[in-house]
């Protein structure tokens, strides 16, 4: 009898998607065995109530937390079929569609580090779903996923295709903290056209986040006028309706000086960190990605809005996986640290929760609640030590 020797990569793929579906069912059976509430993904659905109601967007409580919609009025449009769902099937329906879109980020991410190997995505999702921001932002049944993967998808097409800049710019009208990306190919551009005489593609690149970015908005003014007006007037700058500034999943620098100065507002000090922060972090992304890094560029970018941003719950570093596969091409024991920061839930064997017991951390209880901060600088600082030293050598 004659025996077909099937190439490795056949056999392989079927090993590695059976072994990342049983990872998702086990990770589905913890998610209900903890009884997880997915209490955004009801929020969602109450903004999208509130739009076909015709109701009053911004003055929305909803939920035993009493939370508030933070999103921009294009957000809660795209809620809207939510309602049309039952409890058990949303939250169904919107698990099944967060472990896809894993499996789709780890791809994306793969393929901008430069691993394409198919079998590799389902490996790198089957462990990456366990990593404390995934397992959050399914916990909440939130979209960090489907904004990453949207950033993505347009940080790793071919330079100068004919939709360049709208998966960034979609994604910015839904959440504000990823037109930072806008901005960093912006000034990409910028300091092409004055050291070389030619932006090349990234001003083009920004031009096409911008009018999708517009595109979006003025949709979404156009059939929501009202909410749109009160967003982009007074909710924007109202940070504090996010949540408590000194909260541990509040993985941003702002948060880390409130629990370090023990106060729950950290004022100027913020303020001139954050300004030191967006600058120097975009300055490493630009300058990655003239050299051809545009993966170090994207993830630099990625973890510059992170530390900036007034709030940055845990479960929006979900870039740790790109991170941490990044850090695994040049060093083991970088990736190994970062992982474990990831991974190791630290910033929860912290007192937290009612009674604002975060403000009285002592040394230990402050490093163990701020590690995710502190691997985006070393990853920002990683990739400036590592420019600095090429250009040295050039």
């Amino acid at each position: 009898m004659t025996v077909i020797a099937l190439p490795r990569v056949r056999r392989r793929t079927p090993v590695a998607v059976g072994v990342c579906l049983l990872s998702f069912a086990a990770f589905w059976w913890a998610q209900r065995a903890a009884n997880v509430s997915m209490i955004d993904l009801m929020v969602y659905r109450a903004e999208g109530q509130t739009v076909r109601a015709g109701g009053d967007l911004y003055a929305l409580r909803t939920t035993e937390a009493h939370l508030p919609t933070t999103y921009p009025p294009f957000a809660a449009l795209l809620f809207t079929p939510l309602t049309l769902l039952d409890t058990t099937s949303m939250r169904a329906v919107a698990t099944t569609g967060n472990l896809a879109l894993l499996v789709v980020f780890v791809a994306l991410s793969l393929r901008l580090v430069g691993h394409a190997r198919v079998e590799g995505a389902w490996w790198v999702a089957a462990a990456a779903v366990w990593c404390e921001p995934v397992w959050t932002t399914l916990r909440y049944g939130q979209i960090n996923l489907l904004l990453a993967v949207l950033v993505l998808w347009d940080l790793s097409r071919r330079p100068g295709y004919r939709w360049a800049g709208v998966g960034i710019g979609v994604a910015a009208a839904i959440k504000l903290t990823p037109a930072l990306f806008a901005v960093f190919l912006l000034a990409t551009g910028v300091v092409e056209r004055y050291g070389r005489g030619s932006a090349g593609p990234w001003l083009r690149h920004a031009r096409g986040a911008a009018v999708a970015f517009a595109g979006a908005t003025l949709l979404a003014a156009a059939l929501l006028p009202h909410d749109s007006s009160r967003f982009w007037t007074r909710m924007v700058f109202e940070a504090g309706r996010v949540g408590l500034v000194e909260d541990t999943a509040n993985q941003s620098l702002r948060g880390l000086l409130a629990r370090l100065l023990h106060t729950t507002e950290p004022g100027a000090l913020w303020a001139v960190a954050a300004a030191l922060t967006g600058i120097l972090g975009l300055a490493v992304a630009v300058a990655a990605e003239l050299r051809g890094l545009r993966a170090w560029a994207t993830v630099a970018c990625a973890v510059t809005a992170l530390l900036i941003s007034p709030v940055s719950w845990s479960h929006h570093w979900v870039w740790c996986v790109p991170m941490v596969l990044l850090l695994a091409t040049k060093s083991r024991t970088a990736a190994v640290c970062a992982a474990l920061a990831f991974c190791t839930y630290s910033l929860w064997w912290v007192p937290h929760g009612p009674g604002r017991r975060e403000l009285h951390e002592n040394g230990v209880e402050l490093t163990l609640s701020s590690l995710y901060v502190g691997s985006g600088c070393a990853f920002l600082a990683l990739v400036g030590v590592r420019l600095w030293r090429t250009s040295r050598t050039a």
